[in-house]
């Protein structure tokens, strides 16, 4: 049956591929944006925005929060805006926080002030850097796993988690809590690591800089997932009737990487000769070693399994920056 959605940050990296699956399934969807962001991030949506309605919403302002709501009542939401740049975190740590868990509680508060508890299900896009500090012996990780977190973006996220069951405990708000590891793929902003190398990489080949790639800390191990099939897992996490609202479900591939590995097969795939350079501008404080999830209990309640092979996704980005540029 058709669904009326809602995705805040649909202009985002992740919120863009969601739009186009959830309009794929027949659904109507809508979408909050920043008035600030109506530039360049509508080049994300340039193929479906005609297909869905942009709401200029500043979710801090409840107000705001309000008149989409209220004009939309919807079926689902998608909460996918926050500040999600973790070095951001350490040099504007106030801001990620009041961000990340305000925004949300305008939400939540909305949804009650509309009495659409018995009607909205929300999806809270929270984040494995909530576990932090991981111990060799403690993967793959379950959702059982202590959290200890190490900046303040993943105690920003681990804030949006406990206040999700808070209010699913309190008021029976249909909070599902999805923890996502690593997600990648084209039209990931350049900030991030892999696309961050992809970018240079493709600007290397089109004689944009010299042939070296700068690079952060290369030892770090992540779980990568490919967008597709992230947003696939959303719209399960939001639709199926074994998911149990105010409980965490972890979405991630269960294979291990290091970056150093993952710049390898990028940089197989060029012709270019490139050198490899550490930049001290890109170590962070502290940085979490190793992270690798453990999908099971998503698996379980929904029969995900992600489909796309991580060389693919690799190429995909590649591909991505080279038509960008």
């Amino acid at each position: 049956m058709k669904k009326r959605i809602i995705i805040s940050g649909c202009t985002g990296f992740v919120g863009s591929h969601l739009a186009e699956y959830c309009l794929k399934q027949g659904d109507e969807v809508y979408g909050t944006v920043l008035s600030h962001h109506l530039g360049d991030e509508l080049t994300r949506i340039e193929n479906i925005k005609d297909k869905i309605k942009l709401y200029e919403c500043n979710l801090m302002n409840r107000g705001s929060v309000f008149k989409v709501l209220n004009e939309t009542k919807p079926d689902m939401i998608f909460h996918l805006a926050a500040s999600s740049f973790v070095p951001t975190s350490w040099k504007e740590p106030q801001e990620v926080l009041q961000n990340n868990i305000i925004s949300e509680l305008n939400i939540f508060e909305t949804i009650r002030d509309l009495n659409l508890i018995d009607k909205t299900k929300i999806v809270l896009a929270l984040s494995s850097e909530e576990y932090g500090l991981v111990h060799p012996d403690e993967c793959p990780i379950t959702e059982d796993q202590p959290l200890r977190p190490l900046s303040p973006y993943a105690v920003s996220k681990i804030g949006q988690e406990k206040l999700g069951y808070q209010y699913y405990q309190s008021y029976g708000l249909k909070t599902i809590l999805t923890r996502f590891f690593n997600i990648e793929g084209p039209r990931r902003g350049q900030d991030f690591v892999i696309s961050n190398f992809a970018k240079q990489i493709a600007e290397i080949e089109k004689g944009e800089r010299e042939p070296v790639v700068k690079v952060g800390n290369l030892e770090a191990v992540r779980d990568f997932t490919d967008v597709k099939d992230v947003v696939r897992a959303y719209y399960l996490a939001a639709t199926s009737e074994n998911i149990k609202c105010g409980e965490p479900y972890n979405i991630c591939s269960g294979n291990d990487i290091s970056i150093r590995n993952m710049l390898d097969i990028l940089l197989g795939l060029t012709e270019r000769e490139i050198k490899v350079k550490q930049d001290p501008e890109r170590m962070r404080p502290s940085d979490v070693t190793r992270l690798i999830g453990d999908y099971s209990k998503f698996n379980r309640a929904t029969n995900w399994k992600p489909k796309i092979p991580l060389e693919e996704t690799l190429k995909d980005t590649l591909n991505f920056w080279r038509k960008e540029l």
